[in-house]
């Protein structure tokens, strides 16, 4: 019987260190024994979206293999089941930009069922080995936004977070660059 996937939720605002903390995770990962993949979700559709990939790629190791997410339905429970491995650590960055990107899709890029993707995500988890890293932002701390699409996103991206949650064996909510362990909260480990 397959053992039931290490799934880690990192999640945090803006600029809050969740990236890098994931990154520092993956590394462990990598000292213990782990070949890492690296799973980038973004569209560079700007330059400024081009510079902060950018960043990002200029911080991974050489020794990481990095994937980008195709343009095709079901890309992310694609590219987890086949990439997952008990040998193996994923880390995905970032979850906001896979959702985003689905519920409203950057000019050229056809609209796509952003809840059967995340159904897909879901389904995809139980069967999965190794160790999967999931980083995404926390948007729902502030005001009420006020246009529609936004809200749309923002409850979609909930909704997503606590399935998650629910499902992982670790969450960390990332805050000033400082790790908070929300589950398993630190001494019931």
């Amino acid at each position: 019987m397959k053992p039931d996937p290490d799934l880690h939720l990192v999640l945090g605002g803006a600029r809050s260190g969740k990236s890098r903390h994931a990154e520092a995770l993956a590394r462990q990962a990598e000292s213990a024994g782990a070949r890492i993949v690296y799973i980038a979700t973004a569209w560079a559709g700007d330059e400024e979206m081009r510079a902060r990939i950018a960043e990002h790629q200029a911080r991974r190791p050489a020794s990481w293999v990095s994937l980008e997410l195709p343009d095709a339905d079901f890309a992310l429970a694609d590219m987890l089941r086949a990439q997952a491995a008990q040998d193996r650590c994923l880390l995905v960055d970032c979850l906001t930009l896979w959702l985003a990107q689905h519920l409203c899709p950057p000019p050229g890029v056809p609209a796509r069922d952003a809840k059967a993707e995340v159904d897909a995500l879901l389904e995809v988890l139980p069967g999965l080995s190794g160790r999967v890293i999931f980083v995404s932002n926390e948007i729902g701390l502030g005001v009420m936004p006020v246009g529609a699409e936004t809200r749309r996103t923002v409850d979609a991206l909930g909704r997503l977070h606590q399935q998650l949650a629910e499902r992982a064996r670790r969450v960390t909510l990332m805050v000033a660059g400082l790790p908070l362990d929300l589950k398993p909260l630190q001494g019931h480990r």
